[in-house]
């Protein structure tokens, strides 16, 4: 198989991969949609029939996911338009952005639902539930359970987060709408009404989703550390060539789900020429994308020296001091000039590692070791597993 360009590999990803992932998205959250609807008619009837709040709070809360679907499905269709000169990455973050604004509806729903039980419950009114209403209640519970677990099922196989978040916020509502069906219950058999409480109840949850979503999205907003699974998996194939002496600062960009750019940097024997370096970064980088769908923007490389004996006990030395810190996590990148007495190398710093403290030690340290030598080392950041 040749390499392929960048933009040859960006165009395979959205024509191989999108289409599927887009109908996965649109024919489940039309699913919700219309479930949703016909329970937001149904509770919403027998909330005001029967004076319950809890019910009523119910239906507000499925009439949320109804709007969730909505800007779900509006958000899946924007993220494939097609890359532009502004954007040429693709628009696929708008899925989190259509996220941040399911999250936003679900926070809503539960304040607006936590003021209403409140003023319930200082100003209560009368309650009554018939047998139908009952049975109705109950089936709604069982259409939450299966319908929370299907979408959580296709969003995880669509890798879409609004639509898992949808799927785990249908789940919540099955409990919800239980609690209810417990209250109503409590209320035909002893005459207590619980509702109001039942309906703070809710509206706690809702809030308790939607904060947590909000969470979650933002995460993929500001950009999160990479899956360890995912990282460990590009490591191996790019260290399975046996020219290949380490590979380092990897970086997983992500551009929406299942659009992910990477880089990295390769220690190479400096024996290698150029034409061989370039064969070996162009068969990783196809490699990388067959079996991860990672696309490796740029491949980077570090020169080992492996013809100088005495680079090499140096090199050695070097390294035993700069690892025995805790918080000195990876030692790369070395570089050793004897004639000119100079020295590179990279150390990969724990987040509470004061960097400019962890260089200067490192520099005074290293400096008795090799005397006379003009020390450069460049702090990197613990980014990936």
């Amino acid at each position: 198989m040749f390499p392929v360009s960048f933009s040859e590999r960006r165009m395979m990803m959205n024509r191989d991969m999108m289409p599927d992932r887009d109908r996965i998205i649109f024919r489940t959250s039309l699913l919700g949609i219309l479930t949703n609807v016909i329970l937001v008619c149904f509770k919403a009837v027998a909330g005001f029939l029967s004076h319950s709040i809890a019910i009523v709070l119910d239906a507000v809360n499925n009439l949320s996911d109804v709007l969730s679907s909505v800007v779900t499905i509006a958000g899946a269709r924007l993220a494939l338009r097609d890359a532009d000169r502004m954007h040429p990455l693709g628009h696929g973050r708008i899925e989190y952005l259509s996220a941040l604004i399911v999250s936003i509806l679900v926070l809503y729903a539960g304040i607006t639902s936590m003021i209403e039980s409140i003023r319930k419950i200082l100003n209560p009114e009368p309650v009554s539930y018939t047998p139908v209403m009952m049975v109705l209640l109950a089936m709604a519970v069982i259409v939450k359970i299966i319908l929370g677990r299907y979408v959580s099922r296709r969003g995880k196989l669509a890798h879409s987060t609004a639509l898992e978040a949808s799927g785990r916020d249908a789940l919540n509502d099955a409990f919800l709408s239980f609690s209810v069906l417990v209250s109503a219950l409590i209320c035909s058999l002893t005459g207590f009404s619980l509702e109001s409480w039942v309906g703070l109840l809710i509206a706690v949850f809702i809030l308790r989703t939607g904060f947590h979503l909000i969470r979650e999205t933002l995460d993929d907003i500001l950009g999160h550390r990479a899956d360890p699974e995912i990282t460990h998996q590009i490591r191996d194939i790019l260290t399975g060539d046996p020219s290949v002496l380490g590979a380092y600062d990897l970086i997983l960009h992500n551009y929406g789900p299942d659009r992910n750019y990477g880089s990295a940097h390769l220690e190479l024997p400096d024996t290698m020429t150029v034409a061989e370096v370039d064969r070996l970064t162009r068969r990783l980088e196809a490699e990388v994308y067959q079996k991860t769908g990672v696309i490796m923007t740029g491949i980077g490389v570090y020169s080992c020296n492996t013809t100088d004996s005495e680079a090499a006990d140096i090199r050695n030395r070097v390294q035993e001091r700069v690892l025995s810190h805790d918080w000195a996590l990876q030692f790369h990148g070395f570089s050793l000039d004897t004639a000119a007495k100079t020295m590179r190398f990279d150390v990969v710093l724990s987040f509470d590692a004061d960097r400019a403290s962890s260089v200067r030690r490192l520099t005074e340290e290293i400096e008795q070791i090799c005397p006379g030598y003009s020390i450069q080392i460049t702090p990197d950041v613990d980014a990936a597993d």
